[in-house]
């Protein structure tokens, strides 16, 4: 698939594939005969990981870290899975920290909405 047809089906725009290619997160996308990119199906699984990663917070850093380790093969399986398990802590601790915040904007908002019903 092309460029466009990969970044549409991962939600990226195309700049960032480039971007995701040339910081080493990506191995070297193939070409078709007139040197454009051409998108496997494991290309976007791979990008679809990629962004899931960056959506969760992983810095670009850790990214770029684990890309070299699965490139290196199964004898980086530990450490691949210790990368992750950081990753997943730090995850949790933001979900909770994120529940913590939405309790306060659910008290403000029902504070606001009695404050309301007893004007009217």
């Amino acid at each position: 698939m092309t460029v466009s047809e990969a970044a549409g089906q991962v939600g990226l725009t195309t700049y960032t594939l480039r971007w995701y290619e040339q910081e080493g997160l990506v191995e070297p996308v193939g070409r078709d005969s007139a040197g454009r990119r051409r998108y496997t199906q494991q290309d976007v699984d791979w990008l679809l990981l990629l962004t899931r990663l960056r959506r969760t917070g992983m810095p670009v850093r850790d990214m770029r870290r684990y890309a070299e380790l699965a490139r290196e093969g199964d004898g980086t399986l530990g450490a691949r899975r210790r990368l992750f398990e950081q990753h997943r802590d730090r995850v949790l601790t933001r979900i909770a920290e994120l529940e913590e915040d939405l309790k306060v904007l659910n008290y403000k908002i029902d504070v606001y909405g009695k404050m309301e019903q007893e004007l009217c």
